[in-house]
């Protein structure tokens, strides 16, 4: 069973906590990690691209000219795809769907995989409490430039209870916090280190290691 230090107000380790095996120690698989960053990247794609059929694009709704004895090719619209100004024959359109579907099991592989590494390279750090005596930016950041991971990429995991350490936290460049029951393999990655407090860590046993 893998064993964290904690560290304590002053920024000193106080002792160690246990983490379950199945969560925090989980051979990595690149492909499968990999797998679950891009279907995360393309939920989050937002169709932006868009063209107009013939149907949408404004004007067009007299024929031209009449059909026969002009001498020029039939033609129903100038708002035609053939036509200058017409509508655009396959196109991308901003209904299109991107996400990828990821099993659960597989999610959560990921997800233990990715703390796995951090726990590996120490780079999950613990302290005794993330409760402040004010719900101050500057409070936090006297105690966060204590611990090893200041000046670093930081995602702060937090109890959903405590609203007031992700107003304190709010404003402090390159650190960011996320709920114990919202992780994700992106975020994960996407930061240096993990800070959580002891008790959070119940949290993360609870919901993810099943």
């Amino acid at each position: 069973m893998a064993k964290v230090k904690v560290y304590n107000a002053e920024g000193k380790a106080s002792g160690e906590v246990e983490l379950k095996p199945e969560l925090f120690e989980v051979a990595a698989n690149k492909a499968l990690i990999h797998e679950v960053v891009v279907a995360l990247e393309a939920g989050a794609r937002d169709p932006i691209a868009h063209t107009k059929t013939r149907g949408e694009v404004r004007g067009g709704g007299r024929k031209p000219w009449r059909q026969k004895g002009t001498g020029r090719a039939r033609a129903g619209s100038i708002r035609s795809p053939l036509w200058k100004g017409g509508g655009v024959t396959f196109g991308p359109r901003n209904v299109r769907n991107f996400t990828k579907k990821v099993n659960k099991k597989v999610r959560q592989k990921a997800l233990s995989m990715v703390l796995t590494d951090k726990v590996a390279h120490e780079k999950f750090i613990v302290v005794d409490s993330l409760k402040l005596p004010e719900v101050k930016t500057k409070m936090f950041v006297e105690f966060y430039e204590k611990l090893p991971v200041s000046g670093k990429k930081t995602l702060v995991i937090t109890d959903p209870s405590n609203v007031e350490i992700k107003r304190a936290i709010k404003n402090v460049p390159k650190v960011d916090t996320l709920g114990a029951g919202s992780l994700n393999v992106l975020e994960i990655l996407g930061h240096d280190y993990i800070l959580v407090a002891k008790d959070t860590i119940d949290i993360l046993h609870k919901t993810y290691s099943k």
